[in-house]
């Protein structure tokens, strides 16, 4: 009965040995010398030196692929190495290029951005990725910029409009003397501002050709070759030549502007609330 116990047991472990002879690394450095405690019996010394000869060839391996990532990181004969190379190449690119339009970093290129505030955009229109508007284009900020300076540049005209017109008022005979939120209303202004649509359409029109990006393009969008603002009028040659000259002009008209449109919104708001002329 041993006999038989001892012969299936040799049977056993023979063929579980066979088994592991073809099984691939690394199951087959820990398969062998189990199989082999089942014919010899259980030596704990002979086990472990068994298992470190039969992984001695994965530590060479290990140690040939350190010894190669090490001569690829390091090598290059005095020059810089590749590795190295290539991250400071990526340094000197245009990240813009890599990862994308940033129109956060865009806009702040533009004229507008001074202090106090410096770049304020709470609201994200120049989000990179989900403000007011999505993500915004390059040609999207353009037209924003170019939107701000058109309602600016009418809020300065309106600004003072507003004021002058309530204290000298000769058109129509001087006959039109009330708050100037209701000016527009009085009957012999009626008939004006139809002929003042007609003039000013057609000036309107003619600006967004030059300007705006085509439809099938982007829906409003500016050019990128357009200068924000600019439709070679300047009758009086205030245009500064000097670019810096230029940069801080762009700077005091945004800002005037901006001034105005808050101005314009606040007059209108108190003779509103008052019903009576600012002054």
């Amino acid at each position: 009965m041993s006999c038989l116990a001892l012969s299936l047991v040799s049977s056993t472990a023979t063929s579980f040995a066979g088994a592991a002879a073809a099984l691939p690394n690394p199951i087959r450095i820990i398969a062998e010398p189990i199989a082999a405690v089942g014919i010899v019996g259980f030596d704990k010394r002979a086990l472990r030196t068994k298992l470190e000869n039969a992984a001695a060839p994965l530590r060479a391996v290990r140690q040939a692929k350190d010894r190669l990532a090490s001569y690829i990181v390091m090598s290059g004969e005095g020059e810089e190495s590749s590795v190295f190379a290539v991250v400071e190449e990526f340094d000197r690119l245009d990240r813009r290029d890599i990862i994308g339009f940033d129109p956060n970093a865009f806009v702040q290129t533009l004229p507008g951005v001074t202090g106090p505030l410096g770049f304020f955009d709470p609201v994200g229109f120049c989000a990179s990725t989900s403000g007011a508007d999505g993500a915004a284009t390059e040609g999207k900020v353009r037209f924003y910029r170019e939107v701000e300076l058109k309602h600016g540049r009418v809020a300065m005209l309106a600004a003072l409009g507003f004021l002058l017109a309530e204290q000298f008022h000769p058109l129509f005979g001087g006959g039109v003397d009330v708050p100037s939120y209701l000016a527009f209303q009085q009957t012999p202004l009626q008939t004006f501002w139809p002929a003042v649509i007609w003039v000013i359409a057609p000036i309107e029109i003619v600006s967004v050709f030059p300007a705006f990006e085509t439809p099938f393009v982007e829906m409003w969008a500016i050019k990128k070759d357009h200068v924000a603002g600019d439709y070679g009028f300047d009758p009086l040659g205030l245009k500064p030549t000097n670019p810096a000259e230029l940069f801080e002009m762009q700077n005091k008209e945004l800002n005037n502007g901006r001034l105005a449109m808050i101005a314009i919104a606040g007059m209108v708001g108190q003779e509103l609330a008052t019903g009576q002329k600012l002054f």
